[in-house]
């Protein structure tokens, strides 16, 4: 056994009878109602590691910046991401760079970063404005009720094949269509009740998913392979380790059909996230707009790095909506976290989403204050995890400065083209199965400038 901390070493707790929900499903449907208040509860019960059943098994939730500091940076080794995601999504993102543990996600995670240097990022950050306005010019010119949910998910999807596929050229726009509900079916199955490939079912639906995205990419990997060119793809088909390793075409899939969904699923709740609270908010909005009208429409990644207003939203934003609200794992071997032995073989949720709220790290922390980040506050240096979007240690979000860019870059062109409002009683209704999104398609009154 290991230790996390010095305090006192006591067992779990034994789950109290009323937070034992229901037979088979356990707390799963509380979570998919409201994370937050089943996060409260837990703390309230329990402390920062509390027992809870998921869907027949026995969890552990860790809460509070310290357990997640221990759990996240792991210098024990005491925690694993492949089996933990494996059992949530299954063969749908397998052998992604988030599934891989110890030494192999060190060697793949180090040859990809090559993808991600600065000059590449300015490459990229160039190249996703022709889709970027594709997608802005097919939205209206006046909309009391526009469904912004859906329209940046096909806008961030069209990014990401631009950026990631070189533009997937002959993808028709209907293939295009098929591919975004592949990824959607995919992410969805984690809240599958039936892990089982049986039709019409969540699970079955995902094994459908990730065979559409197989062959879409198979079809372009000889084309990637034969010449190198500015694209994500091809840049995983090519690039090398220091040491020369490479990735083989399995390598290459995996990590694609991974990285596209994360690009577009987490880009776009943030993104939807920013307008809502953008249109609630008239006065940041223009602070904002000012910022961006200072610049050329298609602004080089240096010129969107100045838009200071806009970053302190995003982070506000990232803060009050974490796109993955939990991240999970497994334990290989016992470990001491916060005083309390959790032993091997347990699933783990790690809940970045309560610190984002707790009033011991932030002022009022359920307000939208994007100043909260400024220099003069730093709130989010109240404690090293305290804000923790993008993860932490060695398994930290690899995309994070390229996701901010897209969603940078979105958002500069949607404020130089369209004002929009928000009523201020608007309470996004979220479904919480996997990533929360806005049910209602999060509307908004939208006008072109």
């Amino acid at each position: 056994m290991t230790s996390a901390t010095a305090a006192p070493v006591r067992d779990l707790p034994a789950i109290r009878r009323d937070d034992r929900g229901l037979p088979l499903l356990g707390r799963a449907l509380d979570y998919a109602k409201d994370p937050v208040a089943l996060f409260q509860r837990q703390w309230e019960h329990y402390g920062p590691v509390s027992p809870l059943r998921i869907v027949g098994d026995r969890w552990v939730m860790l809460l509070g910046p310290d357990a997640c500091q221990a759990a996240l940076t792991n210098r024990d080794k005491a925690f694993v991401n492949g089996p933990a995601w494996t059992h949530l999504v299954g063969p749908f993102f397998d052998r992604g760079l988030m599934l891989l543990d110890h030494e192999e996600h060190h060697l793949h995670r180090r040859i990809m970063q090559e993808a991600f240097t600065r000059p590449r990022l300015e490459g990229y950050a160039a190249g996703m404005y022709p889709a970027i306005e594709r997608g802005l010019a097919t939205w209206p010119g006046r909309d009391d009720s526009f469904r912004t949910y859906p329209a940046l998910k096909q806008l961030t999807l069209d990014v990401a094949a631009d950026i990631f596929m070189g533009g997937a050229e002959d993808s028709s726009p209907e293939e295009m269509e098929r591919v975004n509900k592949a990824f959607i079916a995919c992410v969805q199955a984690a809240s599958a009740l039936v892990r089982k490939d049986l039709p019409l079912t969540r699970w079955g639906r995902g094994h459908r998913g990730r065979e559409v995205l197989e062959e879409w990419l198979r079809h372009y990997l000889p084309s990637r392979r034969e010449r190198v060119t500015d694209d994500l793809f091809s840049q995983l088909c090519h690039i090398e380790s220091d040491t020369g390793e490479r990735f083989s075409d399995d390598d290459v899939v995996n990590h694609m059909v991974f990285l596209m969904m994360a690009a577009h699923d987490t880009s776009t709740i943030t993104l939807s996230t920013m307008l809502q609270f953008l249109g609630q908010h008239p006065e940041w909005q223009q602070r904002c707009r000012a910022e961006s009208d200072a610049l050329p429409a298609r602004a080089s990644l240096a010129e969107l790095d100045t838009l200071t207003s806009l970053d302190l939203v995003m982070k506000e934003c990232l803060r009050l909506r974490a796109p993955v609200p939990v991240v999970i794992r497994r334990t290989v071997k016992d470990v001491v976290i916060e005083g309390v032995r959790i032993p091997a073989d347990t699933f783990v949720t790690v809940a970045a989403q309560f610190s984002h709220l707790m009033p011991e790290l932030w002022s009022d922390p359920t307000a939208f204050d994007p100043e909260r980040f400024s220099d003069e506050r730093r709130e989010d240096k109240s404690h090293r995890f305290a804000w923790e979007p993008f993860g932490g240690g060695v398994h930290k979000c690899l995309g994070m400065v390229f996701a901010g860019m897209e969603v940078t870059a979105v958002m500069h062109q949607l404020l130089r083209t369209y004002e929009w409002t928000v009523p201020t009683s608007y309470v996004a209704p979220l479904d919480n199965r996997s990533l929360p999104f806005p049910k209602d398609g999060q509307p908004v009154s939208l006008t072109r400038r």
